[in-house]
């Protein structure tokens, strides 16, 4: 009997240390996850480990699961651990230096705690041009791209509404790129639409040495307040360029190209029959790319149409961007476009004011 009692006792003395030490290693885990540091993506995920760097464009932050990982500060915050103000701050000493270590003081202890609470993400910050940007940066990957918007309403001996819209998304590799864009233009006067335009367009350039590239270029052009000689003249417009081109000068900072492209127009009628009408013609292309300081940029585009029967056609686009932060940028856009090869499609010139917001 007296055995059995003590082999009782003796089992509720290793469960009761099995709790103990339980207890003692969640309590030690709790300290040490405590003071760790945090870091913080914008769209919430979170990275345990220690702050190593951190400067106005890089946080350099080596973390407990992946190791060392350079983030840019826009993509991320860091939150400080706080240590157990209970305990003394941990030190290393050597023996000619066996002083107690000192405590934190309750100030020093309550300025951590705030500056902790300041760079954690708020609700209110999720909502902030920055993080939203971050998000749709996480979506899409490595694309990048803009959205962009422009607005006028003006009231004189007439009403007028123009509005334009645009989205553009883009990708590099290294001998290849690609662009995407759709724009959605609509202007009424009087109520009366005088522009109904949606224009989509992409790009893939091959770099096939240094100087020597190539490009397709497919667009489509759908109007539906087309006027020509006074009449009525909705139609859908594609496009189709394929050319080659070489690299007079490219530099990070400055690029200059010229080539020559051979289309293809179909053009669909949308009112009456329905009319289609298709035709091929040769194109010279010239573009140039600029860098300036202070965030400034210029891109400019022309094409040459030389066209036997009828006046020579010819556009050109001129764009000026600015960036006035890393999500937002604003942007002036000069386009124009004379004696379409396609023969009926409408001419324009159009001058632009539009605010973006990149990621």
């Amino acid at each position: 009997m007296i055995c059995r009692r003590w082999q009782h006792l003796g089992r509720y003395v290793r469960w009761g240390c099995g709790w103990v030490c339980l207890v003692v290693g969640l309590r030690a885990q709790d300290a040490a996850t405590t003071a760790r540091d945090t870091l913080v993506y914008k769209d919430g995920d979170r990275v345990q480990g220690v702050l190593v760097q951190q400067t106005p464009e890089t946080i350099t932050f080596k973390s407990d699961r992946f190791g060392e990982v350079k983030v840019p500060a826009r993509d991320a915050v860091v939150i400080k651990g706080r240590p157990d103000a209970s305990r003394p701050a941990a030190a290393t000493v050597t023996p000619a230096q066996a002083a107690p270590a000192s405590r934190p003081t309750p100030a020093a202890v309550a300025k951590a705690a705030e500056a902790a609470e300041a760079e954690r993400v708020s609700v209110w910050d999720r909502f902030s041009p920055a993080i939203l940007t971050a998000k749709v940066r996480n979506y899409f990957g490595p694309w990048q791209g803009r959205l962009s918007l422009a607005t006028e309403v003006v009231s004189d001996v007439a009403e007028r509404n123009n509005s334009s819209y645009e989205g553009s998304l883009q990708r590099k590799w290294k001998a290849d790129e690609v662009r995407l864009s759709l724009r959605y233009d609509y202007n009424e006067t009087d109520n009366i639409p005088t522009t109904d335009l949606v224009r989509s367009s992409g790009q893939w350039r091959r770099t096939f040495t240094k100087e020597v590239f190539g490009h397709y270029r497919p667009s489509a052009e759908w109007n539906r307040a087309s006027r020509l000689r006074g009449l009525p003249n909705d139609y859908l417009l594609l496009q189709q360029e394929l050319g080659a081109g070489y690299n007079l000068l490219s530099t990070p900072a400055r690029k200059f190209r010229l080539g020559l492209s051979q289309n293809l127009f179909d053009r669909w009628s949308l009112l009456g029959d329905g009319a289609h009408d298709s035709r091929g013609v040769v194109s010279a292309f010239q573009e140039a790319d600029l860098t300036l300081p202070w965030r400034i940029t210029i891109s400019q585009r022309g094409v040459w149409y030389p066209v036997r029967e009828v006046a020579d056609g010819w556009e050109n686009r001129v764009e000026l961007n600015k960036k006035l932060t890393e999500t937002l940028s604003t942007s002036l856009r000069h386009e124009i476009r004379r004696n379409n090869p396609d023969g009926t499609a409408q001419d324009y010139t159009r001058l632009k004011v539009m605010l973006g917001l990149d990621f």
